[in-house]
């Protein structure tokens, strides 16, 4: 038995899963903390602290997560380096100009920003974005290196210690807002010079960036960036609309709930994802498409069995998680017209066709088409912008938000397996005969390894 655990717990995808494990659950833990600890209009400015900083460090990173990602996998140790300096340098001079740019606009909006729920965000996410840059860095260059045992030790000790300090907070401490997110910057800081200090964020590399090298990673870049924007505006769109709907804040409060339960859905989906793209990118650098859609296959059927238990679960237990997550706050019908049970129901659905729609795009990025996979996203952004308003402004529901959610999924499935197909058929009965198959012989592993044990032990 020893011998089975040690070597999953070895394999990529087992870390890859416990690093997303780790931040997903705490994270989940802090947000029902702060639910219950802070006043709604506070919770509501977290929220958007969160949602906003995670749409703007789509944009920074974009330009340079994937495109080193995969060029780095198939890279020279010499070549390698001058990636990651470029890596270094490039997100040091978009996270300038984009804290440029905030702080213009919190000058020339002064009053506006003051008065509403961006207030947090304007004032403390531009200290947070140099704040956090090391570490991420790190994150990127130690996925593109595959080495998922670090990646899982910086996530455990960014969110562990933030964890620590909610649960101090909210049981002696009781402290306000705005001295949270000074804390909060504080384990950014830390967590930071740690990667610094271990030589694993590439500081030391960027005195070997060169123009090729830059070019490079901003070739790819200019449409991951997109992409990734994209994406996250997929997820965080919703709260921006409702923020500035009729709705009000207590909305975007109770919304942002079933959204953060759907992180549960999004453990394995970015766990398994970390590992499918630098493996289904060194097979396209080699020219062997075959791996590629075998890559492709195997994935996608062994997500898509995951899922219908993940979402079987959510779905059945929903009113027990918005407890877990909110207490029975948001369940009293006094305090809002909206079923935030049928909210989270909806979203378990949502997480059935997740798989499929992560692959086809991972799959386009990995054979070096991220324009079209950027006219992918471009497509479900717009279809979830024009659900959302007409939701929010016309019909005045959040249910129909969530079922817009749907939507623009279904539309990206069939737009991203329509450009697929044009470089290797894609077969659905085969992504669930493939997934079976995955299934199936981890089991016979298994089994055969439990038989090998009990002879050897006579």
């Amino acid at each position: 038995m020893y011998r089975i655990l040690s070597k999953i717990i070895k394999e990529d995808n087992f870390l890859s899963l416990a690093g997303n494990l780790v931040i997903a659950v705490l994270g989940i833990a802090v947000f029902a903390l702060l639910a219950r600890g802070l006043k709604p209009e506070d919770f509501a400015q977290w929220v958007i602290f969160i949602s906003g900083g995670s749409l703007i460090e789509m944009l920074r990173f974009g330009i340079t997560n994937n495109a080193l990602v995969r060029f780095l996998s198939g890279a020279s140790k010499d070549q390698g380096e001058k990636l990651i300096g470029s890596n270094v340098f490039l997100s040091l001079v978009s996270t300038a100009i984009i804290v440029l740019l905030m702080l213009i606009i919190k000058e020339l909006f002064k009053d506006t920003i003051r008065l509403s729920v961006y207030h947090l965000f304007f004032s403390w996410y531009p200290l947070l974005a140099f704040v956090n840059l090391p570490w991420n860095n790190a994150l990127i260059v130690l996925q593109a290196k595959m080495n998922y045992g670090k990646i899982l030790f910086i996530k455990a000790l960014n969110s562990g210690l933030f964890f620590l300090f909610i649960v101090g907070n909210t049981f002696v401490f009781n402290l306000s807002i705005m001295q949270i997110i000074w804390v909060f910057l504080a384990i950014n800081a830390m967590t930071s010079l740690v990667t610094i200090l271990k030589g694993w964020d590439g500081l030391a590399f960027m005195r070997r960036a060169n123009k090729t090298t830059n070019a490079t990673l901003l070739n790819f870049g200019k449409y991951s960036t997109f992409t990734l924007i994209g994406t996250n505006l997929l997820r965080n769109a919703d709260l921006i609309i409702i923020s500035i709907s009729p709705l009000g804040s207590a909305a975007v409060a109770l919304f942002s709930i079933p959204l953060k339960l759907t992180e549960l859905q999004q453990i394995p989906l970015r766990s398994f994802a970390a590992t499918a793209f630098p493996r289904m990118s060194r097979a396209s650098l080699d020219g062997n498409i075959e791996a590629v859609k075998n890559l492709f296959y195997s994935y996608s059927g062994a997500l898509t069995y995951l899922f219908v238990v993940i979402s079987a679960i959510t779905f059945i237990f929903a009113e027990q998680f918005v407890v877990l997550a909110s207490g029975y706050q948001y369940l009293d019908e006094a305090s809002t017209t909206f079923d935030i049970v049928a909210l989270v129901r909806i979203f378990s659905i949502y997480g059935l066709l997740l798989p499929i729609d992560r692959m086809t795009g991972i799959g386009l990025d990995s054979i070096n088409k991220p324009n079209i996979n950027a006219v992918k996203v471009c497509i479900m952004v717009c279809t979830n912008i024009a659900g959302d308003l007409v939701s929010v402004f016309i019909f005045e529901s959040l249910q129909m938000v969530a079922i817009t959610t749907l939507a623009f999924t279904c539309v990206g499935i069939g737009v991203g397996a329509y450009f697929l197909n044009k470089e290797f058929k894609i077969s659905i009965p085969e992504i669930f005969k493939t997934g079976l198959r995955f299934y199936t012989a981890i089991w016979e592993q298994i089994t055969r390894t439990a038989r090998e044990l009990k002879f050897s032990k006579h």
